[in-house]
């Protein structure tokens, strides 16, 4: 009797305790609901330990900066470079190219050369163009991926990871768009007008083709040469080469200091290099395509304007006066000379044709 009350005021005495636990199990279990879960998560991701960028394959990333009288720029280039490398874990050196700075920008480099070993530079004696600092900083990389951007901090350097994971989803480069830019009202529209007509003449569907943000394979800024004012087509010279080309958004920012280096005379320069790169990419290794079709549709359209002259000088109207004649005689005689230009152009392709030209992917 006495074991049965005792045994009995045990039950009574642990009942609260059993509810108390079971109270405590629900609140436990209250975080895998649905609604208070995706709050936790969130939370869970601003920890400082759950910001670590996702695993790249890549080995030692390379970054190309040209610069032009970029002194002011410089030291907080090199300390946003720092911080948006620092989660990828991943060794990098930073190669800055002098392109004949006339300021203090080449004291700031020797600086921070010195301060951090990671940072190496480069410094032309005079101004020699932004394609040329690019073609000597991709000579001097050795890192299995090359990242260019420009000196003036509208390059968000933050957005190399981002670059970085396309290029890791197996493109050979990947070039940034500037979708919201914040460049003057002329520059902007110049700058779409530009590639309207480099998209539709090139036939490669991006939207950006100047932005300075890039990321490149190895194996792709050693097999292209860039010189004059190729540096806007970067994407096309790849492209042509058989590399996969990509874009994505990236951040664009304000110019902080100093002056822009734009101008109305780019702007023909670069559609003079439009037409360069186009014969250079499409027609270099077959000259007959490209001046055997302007002879022969200039031939035709000659003999068609003679051949209805004649049909009139035969139904007795006089050719005296008619500058038509001259017209398609002057038409006939240039597409022979194209013509002619194109199959001398073929015979020295057929002289200086080499294997090691060619780009070979893979061997078995």
């Amino acid at each position: 009797m006495e074991e049965n009350k005792i045994n009995e005021a045990n039950g009574a005495g642990n009942a609260p305790v059993r509810q108390d636990n079971e109270q405590n199990d629900n609140k436990s279990k209250a975080p895998f609901r649905k609604g208070y879960y995706y709050n936790r998560r969130r939370k869970y991701v601003n920890k400082p330990y759950y910001q670590r960028q996702e695993k790249i394959s890549f080995k030692k990333i390379s970054i190309v900066v040209p610069l032009l009288n970029e002194e002011e720029s410089l030291t907080l280039l090199a300390n946003e470079i720092r911080k948006a490398l620092k989660p990828l874990e991943i060794p990098y050196e930073v190669i800055l190219v002098d392109d004949g700075s006339t300021d203090g920008s080449l004291k700031v480099i020797k600086e921070l050369c010195r301060q951090d070993k990671r940072f190496r530079y480069v410094s032309f004696r005079k101004n020699y163009g932004k394609s040329a600092a690019l073609q000597v900083g991709f000579k001097h990389v050795t890192g299995d991926v090359v990242i260019t951007m420009d000196a003036d901090l509208q390059d968000d350097p933050n957005e190399v990871p981002n670059l970085l994971k396309k290029l890791d989803e197996g493109f050979d480069m990947v070039s940034g768009w500037k979708k919201k830019r914040y460049d003057p009202f002329i520059k902007k529209q110049s700058s779409k007008f530009f590639n309207f007509v480099t998209r539709v003449m090139s036939g490669i569907k991006i939207h950006d083709f100047n932005c300075g943000l890039k990321a490149y394979r190895r194996e792709v800024v050693d097999n292209i040469k860039v010189y004059g004012e190729l540096h806007r087509y970067m994407p096309v010279l790849a492209d042509w080469e058989g590399f996969s080309v990509a874009e994505i958004v990236v951040t664009h920012h304000a110019r902080r200091y100093g002056k822009t280096k734009f101008g109305i005379s780019r702007f023909f320069k670069g559609f003079i290099d439009l037409i360069t790169v186009i014969f250079s990419t499409r027609y270099i290794k077959r000259p007959m395509h490209f001046f055997g079709f302007l002879g022969a549709f200039s031939f035709l359209i000659g003999l068609i304007v003679n051949a209805i002259l004649t049909y009139d000088w035969i139904m007795g109207h006089s050719l005296s006066n008619r500058p038509m004649l001259f017209l398609g005689m002057l038409l006939i005689i240039v597409g022979i000379q194209l013509f002619s230009i194109g199959l001398l152009g073929e015979m020295v392709v057929r002289g200086t044709v080499d294997e090691k030209e060619y780009i070979i992917k893979d061997k078995g």
